[in-house]
């Protein structure tokens, strides 16, 4: 990791174009109102101010290819041809999927030069949809921890304070949301990995239900806990590019057939019903957090009254430490699966984390039998979790345990006055929908005291994914902090765009 940053950047002017939504700038590039070549230089010399800062972009190709494939964007729209939502939209794509013709690290020297020679299944469908991939996101080595930190690229850092981390394991997307590098991102999330980076920078991450978005994973029949979803500004940004990325694939055996509807279509669809919201808050006393957390998503929480809806406090018939031993063992017996190769390599080994060597050790002392009790424990707390959804629409819970911390920690070793017993578990708050394959979605709930972000879990019923959006639309109309921008990049552009260019 690289030393820490002391204080603010000098303040940056956050261009107009790179301000605009995703979705209505990809309309104003469809009606010919700003060029994809506008939008793709603008983006760039603002990744070019900004990224030095945060390192959050990563592998960018070169500046004269991307205007040229803009360029061919908007020839597209001339000649009246088809175009896809993300038509001419810069992208950057997680480092840990893989992007045909362009490096794919997984953030690990054992992979610092992987090229793949086929795009993931979503990153295909972005590129359909017009998507212009100028990079990746980085990401910690893996995936592994919510600190985007590695020894190819080194940290990606805090968007409201660069001296702090970004999140992980989505934190370079996260972080170049926030800063307006990107107008809407991809991510992955097995222990909140969409949902802590968005809940560190102030914007929107959504992990959708188990199949919505089709993995082409070696292990498709098994490996079902990790799930690949959008991250925006918005929630119709969000709801958007999930349009984008979701429906059936045959590689994906369990993925799901696509809604037959667009969600950011319908996420004013039955805000005149009441919203029963339930408040989890730290599952009777058993998750520890650091002080000002709980007060400040019980608070955002509250906004759903605000929006005509109830929240009354919940309780999951389970014993919480239960959930958590049998995440950690389905968590190892995976990562133990897919790298023990490499750990029997000695050579390989050196340049593996310690987190990945705890995780793969650990799985060098699982049996089959406790890979089994610990599927029958997840399919009781689905039981249990998902029974609540008779009483409830959707379920709130904060979606961090402690607000970002120094960048010179690689994670908090104590949360709370209590010690936390791995690498993960201060994450702890983000397994219960993990477990139960549900979707959720981390929604800004505002600042504590030193301008510091914090997220707050809409949890819905499993493959409920449009009811999550739509009480997430709803506590958005009333939420102060979206779209709200660092104060360091703050500042009006120099010249006051064209007319044309309002959305």
């Amino acid at each position: 990791m690289s030393g820490p940053a002391t204080g603010l950047p000098a303040a940056i002017a956050t261009p107009e174009l790179c301000r605009l939504g995703a979705v209505p700038l990809a309309a104003m590039i469809r009606r010919r109102a700003v060029s994809a070549r506008e939008v793709m230089a603008a983006y760039l010399d603002h990744i070019a101010a900004v990224n030095p800062h945060v390192n959050a972009i990563v592998s960018l190709r070169p500046r004269a290819a991307l205007l040229a494939e803009a360029e061919a964007a908007d020839a597209a729209v001339a000649r009246g041809e088809a175009t896809g939502p993300l038509h001419g939209l810069p992208q950057a794509i997680k480092d840990l999927a893989a992007t045909k013709g362009l490096r794919t690290t997984l953030g690990s020297p054992l992979f610092a030069e992987q090229v793949p020679e086929e795009d993931a299944i979503f990153v295909a469908r972005m590129r359909a949809a017009g998507a212009i991939i100028i990079g990746k996101t980085n990401v910690p080595e893996f995936g592994y921890g919510s600190n985007s930190y590695n020894p190819v690229f080194g940290l990606t850092r805090n968007a409201w304070d660069p001296s702090r981390v970004g999140g992980g394991s989505s934190g370079g997307a996260g972080v170049a949301l926030a800063t307006r590098m990107l107008p809407v991102a991809d991510g992955g999330d097995m222990g909140g990995s969409l949902r802590n980076p968005a809940a560190f920078n102030n914007v929107y991450g959504f992990r959708p239900s188990q199949g919505r978005v089709p993995a082409d994973t070696p292990d498709p029949f098994y490996g079902q806990m990790a799930v690949e979803g959008p991250m925006g500004r918005s929630v119709r940004d969000v709801a958007m590019l999930l349009s984008v990325q979701a429906g059936y694939d045959p590689r994906a055996p369990l993925s799901l057939e696509a809604p037959g509807y667009r969600y950011e279509d319908r996420l004013e669809e039955g805000w005149a019903a009441p919203l029963r919201c339930g408040w989890l808050g730290d599952l009777g006393g058993h998750l520890p957090f650091e002080p000002g957390v709980l007060a400040l998503c019980e608070a955002a929480a509250g906004l759903f009254r605000q929006a005509g809806g109830s929240v009354e406090p919940a309780r999951v018939e389970f014993d919480p430490e239960r959930l958590w031993r049998a995440f950690v063992t389905l968590r190892q017996q995976s990562i133990g699966g897919r790298h023990d190769a490499a750990w029997r390599d000695p050579a390989q080994r050196r340049l593996l984390k310690p987190e990945a060597i705890w995780e793969i050790e650990g799985s060098h002392r699982l049996s089959a039998l406790d890979a089994y009790k610990a599927g029958l424990e997840r399919g009781a707390w689905y039981k249990a979790f998902t029974a609540l959804f008779a009483r409830f629409d959707v379920l709130l819970i904060p979606a961090a345990q402690v607000f970002p911390f120094a960048a010179e920690v690689t994670w908090p070793r104590e949360v709370g006055g209590r010690a936390m017993d791995s690498y993960h578990r201060w994450m702890e708050v983000v397994v219960g929908a993990t477990m139960a394959g549900c979707p959720a979605i981390s929604v800004p709930a505002g600042f504590d005291a030193r301008g510091l972000p914090m997220g707050l879990q809409i949890i819905g019923p499993p493959r409920g994914d449009l009811r999550v959006l739509q009480a997430a639309a709803r506590y958005e109309a009333a939420c102060p902090w979206t779209g709200r921008l660092p104060p360091w990049l703050d500042t009006p552009p120099a010249t006051t765009p064209a007319q044309e260019m309002q959305p």
